[in-house]
């Protein structure tokens, strides 16, 4: 089966804004009515911003930020709990988080409602305030039996990732770091598939256990299924390069089985091994040159080809 994760935030802000006309008319008990009626449902994970406090947001506003708050479940809670001069509903009834949770067996996704909307304000104040309450967090859904994993940044210099990492770590007691991307530069729209998959790969080789896949449609519209598939590729490579690096058992093995494909010029083998078979085998097919052992981009002149003839030759 999916795993099927939800931002009951979402649901609970939403039917406010329907039925009252306004957000800030949203009460705790609409936000918990959603929990427990998902979690009813067989939700298997909740993503609750419980880190934005009234404590967090001062820390935001004094500090200063590019790009203020660019998370939507943040960007709700923050505008209720100014607008109604009151504490997050999420983190002041923990504990009831907690018993819903714990009732309906749904693990905690913590969700780090002010991360960094760009590389300016990565590992900014305000995002360690909020990772610091995460910890915290942690520790109580523990105690009460309640599985936890923690969000991470989206936008995080290449420089600053390892340290994002190790942070987490050791704030939030080496709870699973999810992590979105994290994109690594914020001047490619239209490739942050390709962005966050240098990020992914950066930050799962230094201990992130979970990758949120970003699509090239990221900051530009909603992704259509191309935008999908394309977006899981790319974080499914950044996955494998980071088992490689971490000499995960098994790992490079696929590697090598590709590699000897290669040099045995065994295209079926090749396209077979591909992580994207079906690419693979369309840009063969295009490319496909009149001999059938070589490609069209060295053709006659392969490398591999003319080598391994010439050491056969010497073997000889």
């Amino acid at each position: 089966p999916v795993v099927i994760g939800t931002v009951p935030i979402y649901q609970a802000a939403i039917e406010t804004i329907r039925a009252k006309k306004a957000l800030i008319k949203m009460t705790p008990d609409d936000i918990f009515d959603v929990l427990e009626k998902q979690a009813a449902e067989g939700v298997d994970f909740f993503t609750v911003h419980c880190g934005v406090t009234q404590a967090s947001i001062t820390r935001l506003q004094k500090q200063g930020r590019l790009m203020d708050i660019v998370s939507r479940g943040g960007s709700f809670l923050t505008t209720w709990m100014i607008a109604n001069k009151q504490e997050n509903p999420l983190f002041e009834y923990f504990d009831r988080v907690l018993e819903i949770a714990s009732a309906y067996d749904v693990t905690l996704s913590l969700g780090d409602g002010l991360r960094p909307g760009c590389l300016a304000d990565a590992t900014d104040r305000a995002q360690i305030e909020e990772l610091i309450t995460l910890g915290e967090l942690t520790k109580r859904a523990w105690k009460k039996g309640v599985q936890v994993m923690i969000e991470g940044p989206g936008h995080v210099p290449m420089n600053q990732i390892q340290t994002n990492i190790e942070l987490e770590k050791s704030l939030c007691s080496n709870a699973p770091f999810y992590v979105l991307g994290p994109i690594v530069t914020d001047v490619a729209p239209g490739y942050d598939h390709i962005t966050s998959a240098i990020g992914g790969a950066l930050a799962a080789a230094a201990g992130a256990d979970f990758l949120c896949y970003v699509t090239p449609a990221e900051h530009l519209k909603l992704p259509n299924l191309e935008d999908v598939r394309q977006g899981v590729i790319a974080t499914r490579i950044a996955g494998h390069a980071a088992d490689i690096a971490k000499g995960l058992p098994n790992a490079m093995k696929w590697d090598i089985a590709m590699a000897k494909a290669r040099k045995n010029l065994n295209w079926k083998d090749q396209i077979k091994l591909a992580i994207d078979s079906e690419r693979a085998e369309k840009f063969r097919e295009e490319g496909k040159p009149h001999m059938e052992d070589v490609c069209s981009m060295c053709g006659e002149y392969c490398a591999i080809k003319l080598v391994k003839e010439t050491l056969r030759k010497g073997d000889m």
